[in-house]
Order: structure tokens, then sequence, then C-alpha cells
């Protein structure tokens, strides 16, 4: 498979894995609004390699995110043609956020069951209060969280390793077209260092091979060099490609 067929593979399952609650689209590009809860699901996609953009297409897109009163946000894949990121530089547009596309087989990754790792099929209210709570969400941005990961609809699983009855690591992953992508890879501020976060991955990898996928990914900030490292143990050896951010400079 050649390596951008791959590549708009996994945006989508990465789309699936973190639903935008609403989405509107303005010419080759997809808006996604999520009420502000992560600038993925809240941000103007471009959906190919040769997206049309001009001062039109920004202003179009920039009038939909103030209607939905959300920051104007577009997000430029690597995969695509640079016009429209130069145009939105020249607009005062500010880069931000650059992040990695990892990928890997599933063949002879690091997984298996683990019995202090508990998986659900659904997000359940009380894995939802624990992640807002490692996370440090509170009020309406935990309630739009749990509404996000309650529109996921391809296969999922939610992973939980809890210490003294309480969750220390928290994650999810779904499968979509062969692909297993993980999602919220979180640990508890004081149950870091211990290999938690790997054995909870590590646990969704085996799912993810017993529901059918032979490859994985996920994004993550490409200045968070721990994480990195954790993947890329796991097996997500190969960036696919990244991504930055374009963000609309503040009023006067």
């Amino acid at each position: 498979m050649q390596a951008d067929q791959l590549a708009w593979r996994v945006e989508e399952t990465c789309f699936r894995a973190f639903p935008a609650l609403r989405q509107a689209n303005v010419g080759d590009w997809l808006l996604r609004f999520a009420g502000g809860v992560s600038r993925r699901a809240n941000c103007a996609n471009p959906r190919r390699v040769r997206p049309a953009g001009d001062e039109g297409v920004a202003a179009a897109c920039r009038a939909l995110f103030r209607d939905q009163g959300l920051p104007v946000i577009f997000r430029i894949p690597s995969l695509v043609d640079a016009g429209m990121d130069r145009l939105l530089e020249r607009l005062g547009y500010a880069a931000e956020g650059e992040t990695l596309t990892l990928h890997g087989e599933l063949d002879g990754a690091s997984g298996g069951t683990d019995a202090a790792v508990e998986l659900v099929p659904r997000p359940e209210p009380e894995w939802v209060a624990a992640m807002a709570r490692l996370q440090g969400h509170e009020g309406e941005k935990a309630l739009t969280y749990g509404r996000i990961v309650g529109a996921v609809v391809v296969p999922a699983a939610f992973a939980t390793l809890r210490r003294d009855g309480a969750a220390a690591a928290l994650a999810f992953g779904v499968v979509h077209d062969g692909l297993l992508c993980f999602e919220s890879v979180v640990t508890g501020a004081g149950h870091r260092g211990r290999g938690y976060a790997r054995r909870v991955l590590a646990a969704l990898i085996g799912w993810g091979a017993r529901s059918g996928a032979h490859r994985m990914c996920l994004q993550v900030q490409a200045d968070n060099d721990p994480a990195i490292a954790l993947y890329r143990g796991l097996g997500l050896k190969t960036e696919l490609y990244r991504y930055h951010y374009r963000r609309e400079p503040a009023a006067p």
C-alpha cells in the first residue's frame, strides 16, 4: 500500500475515533465543531491533497466558526499542498501545535491481555468521570468530552487500570478499516513512571488484534518526548505525516 493512501485512511480513522458533535463543509474543507474541547474536534480540515483555498474560503470558514462561538482554527497536514497554509500565514494566522502521526504493524507488537486492565465497549459514566478527573476537566468541558466519546460509533474499547480502587491510567481505542487508533491516553499525576500507560495500551493492542485490526496509529504532539518514546516502544515506529494548526489572530 502506498504511504499516501495509508495516511488518508489514518486520517479518516482518527476522525472516527474522536468525532465532532457538528460538521459542515466549505468546498474542500471539513469543519468540525465540538464545543471547544480539543483543537482536532474544532477546526477546518482539508479533504484532498490540493484543497481549493483562497480568502473567500477562509472568510466562509471564519463565519461558521464564529457562529458556533469558537476560535477560527485550520488544521494543516503535511499531506496537502501548502498554498492554504501560506495564505493563512499572510492573513496573520499563527502556527501552533505541531503533531506527529505515528503508525505501526500489529503483528509482533507488544500486546496481550492484562487482568488488571478493564476493557468495556462503551464509555460508562464512571470511566468518563475518571477521565475528567485525570485530565483536569470540569463543568461544561467534562460534559462535552463525555458527549464526544459517547458519539463514537465504530467498535471501541475503553480501558482502565486501577490502583487502590481508583483509576490510575486510562485510554481508549477504536478499530476502523483495519486500523486500531489510540485516544485519550492519560495517567494520574501520582502514578506516572510506573508503566501503567504501557499496560493499558498493550491491553488495547491485544483487543485490537482480536477485533480484526492489522495496523495501529495515533497522533501525539511533537514536543511530548516521553509519550513518543512510549509509543515507539510499543511498535508505533513510523512517522506517516505531521500537521499543525493555524489560529486566527486575536482581535485588537
